[in-house]
């Protein structure tokens, strides 16, 4: 903890400074004030994070953490726990919708092993670091023990720290793991003092009498363990997901490294949620791609007081919605540093 804690005191508030500059930029720009909307206080955003005001964005990276979980065992989810494998074979092999938008996007996909329950070949494109093989069953004890829980926000923040390394400019968040809705579920409940029934929505589609039983399982778990609110890393131990702490280290990591992180849909808000939740800070370098359709996400931004970049009425996860709003923020930040000011176009705003 004590490695957590000092990587957490490392992050500071973006400099006013910055906002400042990028601000007087965009207003210089040839065009009327502020008539570009969210595109300016994007582009304003990410010049801050990266203390540049000609920032770029070449090297563009979504990582998508893949983990079991043990609470499918209860039938919350309309898919068997393989489909986990059988998909993270399918984005190794270029294959599925995170794949298809991160080429689009021209960002690479980077699939994590935290915690599938099989044993994977070494694959390009594929980090293995296994906290274990799947989470336990949320509704008969903890998800696993606080150790394990800071393993897994470990295991995100060395994924940042060597994105830092490579020069990577904006990293977007993902993840694979049947029934991962559950605990992301659970995680809302427990920080906002909602209920279950509030929160919880169909996931992989699943019908009324599964959406009581995946209720009923959600509030069994909170009875049983009893999370803290007030301790994020009890929450995440007793009630959440590898993937989750996985996303949620990977945020702490951008944000040390003042490295824009795009944080993709409903599980991955789980994980932005521990984060900042840990250290409040951290919600000035994050970017929300998309609001999901998946009940409870709107709840989630709300509470963490950030609108989403986009609202499509996607609930895939992987990282699909945060490859769209990378595109965005790419082009956020080439209108800021390739668009002509009235001063080098020569066109006078006061005749």
């Amino acid at each position: 903890m004590k490695d957590l804690q000092r990587i957490l005191d490392g992050i500071h508030p973006l400099k006013k400074e910055y906002l400042k500059q990028a601000k007087l930029r965009l207003d210089s720009l040839t065009k009327p004030r502020e008539s570009l909307g969210k595109l300016e206080s994007i582009a304003q955003k990410y010049a801050a994070i990266k203390e540049d005001l000609n920032p770029s964005i070449n090297r563009k990276v979504i990582f998508t953490f893949a983990g079991d979980h043990g609470v499918v065992e209860e039938g919350v989810s309309a898919f068997p726990k393989g489909v986990t494998v059988q998909m993270v074979l399918n984005m190794l092999a270029g294959g599925a919708a995170v794949n298809v938008l991160a080429r689009h996007v021209g960002a690479k996909v980077v699939v994590v092993d935290i915690g599938v329950d099989h044993d994977f070949e070494p694959a390009e494109g594929l980090v293995i670091n296994k906290i274990d093989h799947g989470a336990k069953n949320l509704s008969t004890g903890p998800a696993m023990t606080r150790d394990e829980a800071l393993r897994s926000i470990k295991v995100g923040v060395e994924l940042a720290d060597e994105s830092a390394k490579k020069g990577v400019d904006i990293i977007g968040t993902g993840e694979m793991g049947i029934g991962n809705t559950t605990p992301s579920s659970a995680i809302l409940s427990v920080l906002s003092g909602l209920s279950a029934r509030e929160v919880t929505g169909r996931g992989t589609g699943i019908d009324d009498k599964t959406l009581r039983k995946k209720v009923d399982v959600i509030e069994r778990g909170i009875r049983l363990n009893r999370p803290d609110p007030q301790d994020p890393i009890d929450v995440l131990a007793k009630v959440g997901g590898f993937e989750i702490g996985g996303i949620a280290g990977l945020i702490i990591g951008g944000a040390f490294h003042r490295i824009p992180v795009v944080v993709d849909g409903f599980i991955s808000t789980a994980g932005a949620m521990i984060a900042v939740a840990l250290w409040p800070t951290i919600a000035e370098y994050l970017f929300y791609s998309h609001l999901s359709s998946e009940a409870g996400h709107k709840r989630m931004l709300e509470r963490l007081g950030h609108e989403p970049i986009l609202n499509l009425g996607m609930r895939l996860g992987e990282g699909t919605g945060a490859a769209m709003a990378i595109s965005v923020i790419e082009a956020a930040v080439k209108v800021m540093t390739e668009m002509a000011t009235f001063e080098s176009a020569g066109v006078d705003k006061d005749l």
